[in-house]
């Protein structure tokens, strides 16, 4: 196993897609956190806030087909670039917002191109690290969105102190432009970046992969593992997106916190969900350097974080607030401990020039769960019968889609595609 290398420049794109991921999470959240106020200016109930996530959900299923194919097709540089433009755009309409189809606009925006975040993320990877230290890498990145959730609130409430709730979504709108600066400024192929060295190069091409043909994602759907990944996010994708969307309600109107209690408490609950997903990356990682096959140390690692949500979701069961949210934080953990993993089994699986397009349909599939599972029947169920019955049917779900994902997947042996041709 070859030695890691002196130079880092890796650790540095990672450190940008980490960044990304972060404002693409910033963007998504405020939302909910800012929603206690926007409902003094429109009259928003739970069913209508569930539609309005919905469009989020429903614009976001459709953006990763088409983000997938075209950051497989146009390269992660451009595919990011595009994908970081459109939303923070999208995020600044929010501001414009009258009435609540406005609103819904502005979420179904922000949906296609927030989609973006995740296959060119997945697909850089891919590109800068080996097998390894792929799943290790992921968790880093994917703590983007528990960083966003942990920082997200507070500084959210404290702008609300300065400014109304339009004023939030043109302030971190922006932060996209800068990242995008960044972005063009520094990131270039492990090739052809001037401050890689043979041996950090070699470490990252360490890996034995026969060239290709780039594949789309209706090629993508004729193998099985495809469906497997897909199945894994169709499944755990709402799990997540819930808590995200009605955790800050459900603290506000529920245990009845004040905004100020809010944005305190959702910090604490998203820095557990960090040590879960740079956790998970790394359990699975340690099991591969002791010697495990790949599927096995995923699996297994996956196993664990899934058999945690049954007892997760019964937070909703306490009204002592310390059990209800150490629970909740369990939950946050285990799930993000999962994503490192499940997202990393789309790389373990197909070579790099197929990655993208395979996580688009995963992620057409979680989101398209989302729609249905975290935002739509949410909003009806829990204005008619609170939030007891969604939060339990979630403990069920992370165990079904590993077995599943065992079912389609196996192993997670490397698929053979076509031979790129030789020119």
């Amino acid at each position: 196993m070859p030695t890691p290398p002196a130079s880092r420049v890796r650790w540095l794109i990672l450190s940008l897609i980490f960044l990304a991921t972060t404002i693409n999470y910033v963007d998504r959240i405020m939302f909910g956190v800012l929603m206690p106020k926007i409902r003094e200016s429109m009259t928003i109930d739970a069913e209508t806030y569930g539609r309005l996530t919905a469009s989020f959900e429903l614009a976001y299923s459709i953006g990763f087909l088409i983000m997938g194919k075209f950051v497989d097709k146009f390269g992660t540089k451009l595919g990011y670039a595009v994908a970081t433009i459109w939303w923070s755009a999208a995020s600044i309409f929010h501001a414009f917002a009258r009435t609540p189809m406005d609103l819904g606009i502005g979420r179904f925006l922000l949906g296609l191109g927030e989609a973006g975040n995740f296959p060119a993320a997945i697909k850089g990877v891919a590109e800068w690290f080996p097998k390894r230290d792929r799943a290790f890498a992921t968790g880093i990145f994917n703590a983007g969105t528990n960083v966003a959730s942990m920082i997200g609130p507070p500084v959210f409430a404290w702008m609300l102190t300065r400014f109304d709730w339009r004023a939030c979504f043109w302030i971190t709108g922006s932060l996209g432009a800068v990242w995008f600066v960044l972005w063009q400024w520094y990131f270039k192929s492990a090739e052809q970046h001037p401050g890689v060295s043979a041996e950090e190069l070699a470490y990252i091409k360490s890996d034995v992969e026969e060239p290709v043909e780039n594949i789309g994602w209706i090629e993508a759907l004729k193998y099985r593992q495809t469906w497997g990944f897909a199945f894994g996010k169709l499944l755990t994708d709402p799990v997540w997106r819930f808590y995200s969307y009605w955790l800050p309600l459900y603290l506000f109107d529920v245990l009845k916190f004040e905004m100020n209690k809010v944005g305190w408490v959702l910090p604490v609950i998203y820095l557990m969900a960090d040590f879960g997903s740079v956790g998970g990356g790394w359990l699975s990682g340690f099991f591969i350097k002791r010697g495990w096959p790949v599927g096995k140390a995923r699996k297994t690692t996956m196993a664990i974080c899934a058999a945690c949500m049954p007892l997760a979701v019964t937070a909703v069961l306490f009204e002592n607030p310390v059990v209800a949210i150490g629970l909740m934080s369990l939950a946050t953990a285990a799930h993000q401990g999962w994503s490192a993993n499940l997202y990393t089994t789309a790389s373990d699986v197909f070579p790099k020039q197929a990655v993208a397009s395979v996580i688009g349909i995963g992620g057409a599939m979680g989101g398209f769960g989302s729609f249905l599972l975290a935002t739509l029947i949410p909003g009806i169920v829990i204005k008619r019968f609170g939030y007891t019955p969604v939060f339990l049917t979630y403990g069920v779900f992370h165990l079904t889609a590993l077995l599943l994902l065992h079912i389609f997947m196996r192993n997670l042996e490397p698929i053979k595609l076509r031979p790129a041709p030789r020119k």
